[in-house]
């Protein structure tokens, strides 16, 4: 009999370790984490690791005789700036990759007459708002507007959103004889910052970066100006999210993609509370004209509104709190 579990692929990640750790706490099903990477040696325990790529099929062929997938996080991509310089491979993995564990999931729900979850964070980079006028007019942009992204990795994610769909209300649609389709969830990220994860490659990550380099008493040039501003989260809210989405009954959702997100603040706002944490901080901005050219396409918030109504999403961390009581401590006692 295969054992039902809980898969996490690029759970070695920002997400995917904190995931881990809280699923971990429950302990209601056995955790499955995939990853290209071990997780760190703390994370010991926590859950039955595997070390493999989203692209082996034969590995999931593999792993599908032995596990029955209860709920998959697919977290593993390659993040937006590291797929601006090798778009190729971003569509492998963030695609492909997504497109060969959808199909598994899918096949698996019809065999077993029982939808698998599938949650999928997508990403604010799926949005391309077209100048900053219409950025500071529209300031917090619903799921449907302005999905023209200007990214590999912000077009990745809007077609994976789509693949979603497809597999979760018309896959095999000509020659189905079973009603058991994959039961598809997204949730919209903002800018996420971890105080126990490093910075990895995100073009959000200006935010934590500054955290970081001031706890560690290293001078950092923020790449982007000094107003633009995009929506962050907490970590520890990011994990909720995902959390809640899955736990919550089809029957209360009314869309397949939800908006969620916390606090937005410009880039000077941001070293300003980093230094009431870190007063000697030598923070600067020197604006990269590529990377400044998406933030300025990301929406200034998001309209989280149909998350709230639908399955009860409300951060638990504002600015004050996301700084006070999770940030600033952890980030101190890490680099102590």
């Amino acid at each position: 009999m295969r054992k039902k579990v809980i898969l996490i692929t690029g759970a070695a990640g920002e997400i995917g370790q904190a995931l881990i750790k809280s699923l971990a706490a429950t302990g209601s099903n056995q955790v499955l984490s995939l990853d290209l990477h071990d997780l760190p040696d703390d994370m010991d325990g926590y859950s039955t690791h595997i070390l493999g790529d989203v692209l082996d099929k034969n590995l999931f062929a593999r792993l599908v005789t032995e596990y029955d997938f209860d709920v998959i996080y697919h977290l593993a991509a390659l993040l937006s700036t590291r797929s601006e310089f090798a778009p190729e491979l971003a569509h492998q993995v963030n695609v492909n990759g997504t497109l060969l564990l959808m199909q598994m999931a899918a096949e698996q729900s019809q065999r077993r007459g029982e939808p698998v979850r599938f949650i999928f964070p997508s990403s604010i980079a799926v949005y391309g708002l077209p100048d900053l006028e219409t950025k500071a007019r529209d300031f917090y942009v619903r799921e449907w507007d302005w999905n023209y992204p200007t990214t590999m990795y912000g077009c990745n994610k809007l077609y994976c959103e789509m693949l979603g769909t497809y597999f979760g209300s018309h896959y095999q649609q000509l020659s189905r004889t079973t009603p058991t389709m994959l039961d598809f969830r997204a949730v919209r990220f903002p800018g996420l910052i971890s105080a126990y994860t490093t910075p990895s490659g995100g073009t959000s990550d200006y935010g934590p970066e500054m955290l970081h380099a001031a706890a560690q008493g290293k001078p950092y040039a923020c790449f982007v100006r000094e107003d633009s501003v995009i929506p962050f989260m907490a970590m520890p809210d990011a994990v909720t999210s995902l959390l809640q989405l899955a736990a919550a009954e089809r029957a209360a959702l009314r869309r397949t993609v939800y908006n969620v997100t916390s606090f937005s603040l410009t880039a000077v706002q941001f070293r300003d509370e980093v230094l009431k944490a870190f007063p000697n901080a030598q923070i600067t901005f020197e604006p990269d004209v590529q990377r400044q050219g998406i933030v300025d396409s990301w929406p200034a918030g998001l309209a989280d509104k149909a998350a709230r109504r639908d399955w009860g999403w409300e951060p638990a961390y504002d600015v004050a709190r996301a700084f006070a009581e999770y940030l600033v401590p952890n980030i101190r006692q890490r680099y102590q």
